[in-house]
């Protein structure tokens, strides 16, 4: 099959190694091509104007980036691309956000990469992938009734807030998080004052250490 008639998969991912694992597992399937790389949301906003792929792989985690706010604008403006997420965060925390914010399946980077493949094969066939726990999950919350299932005060942050306790927990300072998140120190403060609200939590003492113990608990 030549060029022209292969699904063009676009890979957003900060890590080069991981990065090059993805690209050869998907050039060599015979009906799918990578079409182009970005390790960060800017470069990936740039690349899919330019190629218009059909599908994009997205980390949660990018260079001074949310992959959250990428699948957003992705389910906004260019709802024709098909969206995996490929994360090594805990699935029972992120699968759920991440259909919810546009994606069609979310997988871990420890699954083997025929899952992967399968993975990208349920999406471009119309349905949504995720684990079977996941999928068991969810349709346990269907069947309670998502008010009455029990659920982490973590669960009740927003995307920014989450990326934010992470980045606590991960040792960073206020001002490295604004960096990193390119917000002012102003703003992540407030969103330190809006965790410790919903966590219940009475300082910063208290916040750095739910910070660090849940980062540990969802490597």
């Amino acid at each position: 099959m030549n060029e022209r008639g292969k699904i063009r998969i676009l890979i957003v991912e900060d890590h080069e190694v991981f990065r090059l694992g993805i690209r050869e597992l998907i050039n060599h399937e015979p009906d799918l091509l990578v079409c182009g790389e970005a390790d960060d949301v800017n470069t990936a906003r740039k690349l899919i104007k330019e190629l218009s792929p059909d599908m994009a792989i997205i980390d949660i985690t990018l260079k001074k980036s949310n992959g959250f706010e990428l699948i957003k604008e992705i389910e906004t403006f260019h709802r024709d691309i098909l969206i995996l997420v490929l994360s090594m965060h805990d699935e029972l925390l992120y699968a759920e956000r991440a259909l919810q914010a546009g994606a069609q399946g979310y997988i871990m980077k420890q699954e083997t990469s025929r899952s992967i493949v399968k993975a990208i094969r349920r999406i471009l066939d119309g349905n949504v992938y995720v684990s079977e726990n996941i999928m068991g999950n969810l349709l346990n919350r269907v069947r309670a009734g998502r008010d009455s299932f029990d659920r982490s005060p973590v669960e009740n942050l927003s995307d920014r807030e989450l990326a934010v306790l992470r980045l606590i927990g991960e040792g960073r300072s206020t001002g490295e998080i604004a960096q990193e998140m390119t917000l002012s120190v102003r703003t992540i403060s407030t969103y330190r004052e809006r965790i410790k609200e919903k966590l219940q939590l009475r300082n910063a003492t208290e916040l750095v250490r739910y910070s660090i113990c849940w980062v540990e608990e969802n490597r």
